[in-house]
């Protein structure tokens, strides 16, 4: 394997619930520095990293829809979940001195800046991390959906997804014993198979811009750099001769 990272650009897609740690809800501290310990060790390989962080830690559109809420409302709430997140990991970064902007859909000029792609890009050639909030800005579009976009409009060489386990299984091995585990898939292949990795509308974004999806754990120790690396365990989801 080489030290040289295996991408250039990329985007690191991260759950809310991975930054909960053992709590049930919110924020863990000790995980989201954690995380972004590991951020800082790409940016220093001379990565230009941008990320995309989930709210279901504080709040899903989906399952408040499901209790009888609007689900546009909803969507709006889960929304903002994001940009909380994403503040907290702002902040993390930067007292490791990673520079950093957040940027939401959704504009709310005290806090961050509004997105504006070409300002994203901006930020990520002089080295700082960019951190997408707020989703698309659009109700009935998962943070999976909008780290696709994200990422196929700042021009990335991959979109990584930090899940809880380390890579893509037949099903979730933390409940199957025997469950296969795949080095590398097809986008047809996650599709047909309805393989739980991201939304049909973030594969399929993905598969129209040929952006690699890399899959692997962003709870061991050092795995976001190790990827960037080519090493360690994760799954690769491309077409079959990218």
């Amino acid at each position: 394997m080489t030290s040289i990272p295996q991408y250039k650009r990329v985007l690191l897609k991260v759950s809310g619930e991975a930054l909960m740690g053992k709590r049930e809800y919110g924020l863990d501290n000790d995980t989201v520095n954690a995380i972004a310990a590991d951020v800082g060790d790409v940016v220093a390989m001379g990565v230009e990293v941008s990320l995309v962080i989930g709210g279901g830690n504080i709040f899903r559109g989906v399952a408040g829809a499901a209790s009888g809420m609007d689900r546009a409302q909803a969507d709006y709430m889960g929304m903002l979940a994001t940009v909380m997140n994403a503040l907290a990991m702002q902040s993390a970064l930067e007292r490791r001195g990673v520079p950093t902007r957040v940027q939401s859909a959704i504009p709310m000029a005290s806090v961050c800046e509004p997105y504006i792609r070409r300002r994203a890009e901006r930020h990520m050639e002089k080295g700082r991390v960019v951190i997408f909030a707020a989703g698309t800005g659009n109700p009935f579009f998962t943070t999976d959906t909008a780290a696709a976009l994200r990422a196929a409009e700042m021009k990335c060489d991959a979109l990584l997804k930090g899940t809880q386990v380390d890579g893509v299984y037949s099903a979730d091995p933390r409940k199957v014993q025997n469950a296969e585990r795949f080095e590398t898939l097809t986008y047809l292949d996650v599709l047909s198979r309805d393989l739980n990795v991201m939304d049909a509308s973030a594969i399929s974004l993905s598969r129209e811009n040929k952006l690699p999806i890399v899959v692997f754990n962003i709870h061991a120790p050092g795995a976001f750099a190790a990827v960037m690396r080519g090493e360690g365990l994760f799954t690769r989801i491309v077409e079959p001769n990218q």
